[in-house]
Parts: structure tokens; C-alpha cells; sequence
């Protein structure tokens, strides 16, 4: 079944009648601002760092003429609620993982991370010269968006866990959190798997809710605590090697824009992917070395283990092949992906082995 007309239409029908009782967004004195609703509590390390820095960068681009109030999850919505809310012109924006709305489309997992997929320069490079973009904003015209890329945290890591993963088996029952296409991986192996937004996560470890939980990597997982409630961390994971970040705005509040507006909240949403980028990779490597000072094991999982992620991870990415556009989403991913991997196999991959194997001698 071809899930594009029916989205469409349900989506917009609903998000008419939502947004005839809601207020208009508010003018003073020629200048604009737009309510921006995020994922992600106030003070996280990478995340709301990156909504931060774009609300800051489209205010000082346009010289105060088009600010950003930024409200985290329950200022005005909830954190999985921010799709549905900007959808129906309840927000004028958001910021969050596209991912965390699979139920509303499964190619918006494309956007953020799918199993075994794009390292964050790969996922850069399929969104601004492979099609990405324009995909992005297939689906972001079902539900009354446009859509921009803005921020990514990078390779995240494989999990928190109480106990060693020692095979494939030892996810059946485990209560693991992980969002997107990668926790139905996990639901494949027998986990039980939840999503829970990030503010709730500390909680739900320490008090048992969860046997294990993946979150971004060391510099963000170190400033939510875990390394004080769960000490063994698995540092690859299959899921997200390059997780990218939304910004989501009203379609019809971004139209309503001024050209020159418009292209404020492109390049702001561009300046914050190669920034927090950078800033996450500066940050990982002393944060990982202070988990490690605290107790925690830091581990890899066994290669049977690799191979059982990857045999349930083609089963999922299957199962949507029915939808025309995660076909097209799909298919238009991995021919970019095929072309990266050609140069960058034989470039940057080889360079970093020679690089340690040289530096080894020395």
C-alpha cells in the first residue's frame, strides 16, 4: 500500500482544523517571531546545544528582525509532540530526531539514522548534493512543513547496560531504550523496547524501568549521568553511525517569510550541523576518558553479535519497501552512500590506517 496520499490527506485535514483555533504568529514594530519547540531538555550537551545555537545564529543573522523562542518539552508541548504540533501550526518550528516520528512516516528515519547507514559526512553529503533535501521535503509537504538539516551528534554509541552483552540472545527480554528503525532491530532479537524522551532517561536507568539505554555519546551521556547508575558502555553501535538533527518549519509560516528570512533559517540550520559536529567529536574523547576514570568498561561487541544487528536490520528496512517514497528515500540513500564509500574507502579509510600504523612506529 502507498502510504503518501493517505498521509496527506489525514495529515492536513487535521492539521486545518487544528490550526484555525490557534493564534497567528506575532508582529511587532516589523519584526518576527517564531515559537520553536524541541525535543530536547534545556542544558543537554550536543542537542539542545545545537537548538541553541541555531535560535542564536537566525537571531543575529537578521539583525533582530527574526528571532527564535526556544521552549523545551513541556513549555508548550511534549517532546514527541513537537511534530504534530508544528504540523498543525500550534509551533511555528521545531527542532528534534526526525526519527522519533517513524509512526507519522518511515522514511523520516532516513534524516536522522538508519541501521547500518550514513556516517555523519556521508549523510551531509546525500542531503546537500544526492537528493536528500528534496526528499526531506516530500514528506515534509504531507504534513504542512519545510524541512532543513540542522545539527548532528555523530557516531553514537552502542548503549548503557547492567550486564555484558555476550550474544544475540542476551537482548530477548531486555528492557532497552532506542528509538527509530534501530530499536525495531532490537525488537527483532526479543528486546523490549522503548522510547522515552531524554529527560526521562536518567530515571527510568537508575530505577530499574530500563535494563539499558542508548543516548548520543561520551561528551552528552557524561552530562546526563548515566556513568553513575549503569558501568558498562558499549562505544559502536549499528544504529546511528551519524545522527542527524531537524529543524521543522510551519509551511505555511515559512512562506509567509521574506526571502531573505528564508534563507536565514537555511544557512543558520547549516552553520548548526557543521557545528555541532565539531563540537561533539572535540568533546568525546576527554569525556570518554573521565567515564573511564569513574568505573565504567567501555566494550565492543562480539562479531556473532554485528551479524545478528545486521540480519534483523534488513528485515526491518524491508518491511516499509511497500511505501513508494521510503523506496525512493531508500533507494536514492544507498546509491549516495555506494558513491561516497567508493572515494572514501580508498581515501580517508585507508589514510586513518596508515596514519596509525605509521604513528604506531614512532
Amino acid at each position: 500500500m502507498d502510504r503518501r496520499s493517505f498521509l496527506k490527506t489525514s495529515a492536513l485535514g487535521g492539521s486545518a482544523a487544528a490550526a484555525s483555533t490557534l493564534a497567528a504568529p506575532l508582529y511587532a514594530q516589523g519584526k518576527r517571531t517564531l515559537t520553536m519547540v524541541t525535543a530536547w531538555p534545556r542544558g543537554f550537551a550536543v542537542l539542545d546545544d545545537a537548538a541553541t545555537y541555531l535560535n542564536n545564529m537566525v537571531n543575529e543573522m537578521s539583525d533582530g528582525t527574526l528571532t527564535i523562542e526556544k521552549k523545551a518539552p513541556g513549555e508548550l508541548v511534549g517532546a514527541f509532540e513537537v511534530f504534530d504540533a508544528v504540523s498543525s501550526g500550534q509551533a511555528d518550528m521545531y527542532h528534534a530526531a526526525d526519527y522519533y516520528f517513524i509512526g507519522q512516516h518511515p522514511g523520516l528515519a532516513y534524516f536522522t539514522a538508519v541501521p547500518f547507514g550514513a556516517t555523519a559526512q556521508e549523510l551531509t553529503n546525500w542531503y546537500l548534493h544526492g537528493g536528500g533535501h528534496d526528499l526531506h521535503n516530500q514528506i515534509g509537504e504531507i504534513f504542512n512543513m519545510k524541512m532543513f538539516l540542522a545539527g548532528n551528534s555523530g557516531s553514537q554509541s552502542g548503549g548503557w547496560f547492567r550486564k555484558e552483552i555476550n550474544s544475540a540472545a542476551d537482548f530477548n527480554g531486555l528492557k532497552f531504550r532506542m528509538p527509530g528503525l534501530g530499536g525495531k532491530v532490537l525488537g527483532k532479537l526479543g528486546a523490549s523496547v522503548q522510547n522515552i524522551p531524554g529527560g526521562e532517561l536518567y530515571q527510568a536507568l537508575s530505577s530499574g524501568a530500563l535494563d539499558g539505554l542508548e543516548w548520543v555519546g561520551p561528551f552528552a551521556d557524561e552530562r546526563a549521568g548515566f556513568q553513575e547508575v549503569a558501568k558498562i558502555y558499549y562505544t559502536a553501535g549499528f544504529h546511528e553511525p551519524g545522527s542527524g538533527l531537524t529543524a521543522s518549519v510551519n509551511l505555511d509560516v515559512f512562506n509567509d517569510l521574506t526571502p531573505a528570512q528564508q534563507k536565514i533559517i537555511e544557512y543558520a540550520s547549516m552553520a548548526t550541523t557543521h557545528t555541532g559536529l565539531a563540537e561533539t567529536l572535540a568533546n568525546n574523547g576527554a569525556a570518554l576518558a573521565r567515564l573511564q576514570q569513574q568505573g565504567v568498561k567501555t566494550m565492543q561487541f562480539p562479531d556473532d553479535v554485528w551479524d545478528a544487528f545486521g540480519a534483523a536490520s534488513k528485515e526491518v528496512m524491508d518491511e516499509n519497501m511497500d511505501d513508494s517514497l521510503f523506496a525512493d528515500i531508500r533507494n536514492s540513500f544507498e546509491s549516495s552512500l555506494s558513491a561516497s564509500a567508493e572515494w572514501l574507502s580508498k581515501s580517508d579509510a585507508y589514510y586513518v590506517e596508515q596514519r596509525q600504523r605509521v604513528l604506531g612506529k614512532m
